[in-house]
């Protein structure tokens, strides 16, 4: 506001975070993408612009893609941070279920 010319103290922008947070949130909930609650995580090799990758791929029970990492390596450490970040980023509550390929890990 500062930049804008306009002097006011912070109280005020605090009372309109209070009255307009609650039309924003409800303005933009059909628009943040919801996750299921089981998340699947698979790793597949695949060919990428003529070279070959791991691809490890996070995605919801409907099918839908959250998040990938491609390796041209198959590193267990890059995998595992991968699925941490994907946690971390998640658009909704933690996965209460995550299912690995009948991977013994």
């Amino acid at each position: 506001m500062l930049e804008r010319g306009l002097h006011m103290d912070h109280t005020t922008i605090y009372r309109w975070v209070q009255q307009y947070a609650p039309e924003i949130e409800r303005r933009c909930r059909h628009h943040v993408k919801f996750t299921t609650d089981s998340w699947r995580v698979d790793e597949t090799y695949i060919k990428v612009k003529k070279r070959w990758v791991y691809l490890y791929r996070v995605a919801d029970a409907q099918g839908n893609t959250l998040d990938f990492f491609l390796s041209p390596t198959r590193d267990a450490k890059a995998a595992k941070h991968f699925l941490f970040k994907t946690l971390v980023v998640s658009h909704s509550s933690e996965p209460r279920i995550i299912n690995v390929d009948k991977n013994a890990a």
